[in-house]
């Protein structure tokens, strides 16, 4: 599986208040079934704007694209997406992790 961060900004225009609480709604529920799915893994919004930032689990990029285009919101959100690699250090966290975790088994 990849890491993705994907900021998402939202600029969904005007509408009915009726329309825009369905699709809030739409977007709420697939949100969850995404966390539910183990790909939307954490959701951050950044405090005075229309923009979120979301830590995402995808088997490639076109994996991803395709959750994201099926966000209800998709035609109105301006999405940057940036690959994660893992850097050395929490490489070095993960192994010193297991190793007290093999110790403690034992």
């Amino acid at each position: 599986m990849m890491e993705f961060l994907v900021r998402q900004e939202n600029n969904m225009p005007a509408m009915a208040p009726e329309e825009a609480a369905s699709i809030k709604t739409a977007e709420r529920e697939y949100a969850q079934q995404l966390r539910d799915r183990g790909v939307l893994r954490r959701l951050w919004r950044v405090p005075g704007t229309r923009t979120a930032i979301g830590w995402y689990e995808a088997e490639d990029t076109t994996a991803l694209h395709d959750v994201l285009a099926a966000l209800p919101t998709f035609q109105w959100q301006n999405i940057s997406v940036e690959a994660l690699a893992t850097h050395p250090q929490e490489q070095l966290l993960e192994s010193s992790s297991k190793s007290a975790q093999g110790v403690l088994s034992t």
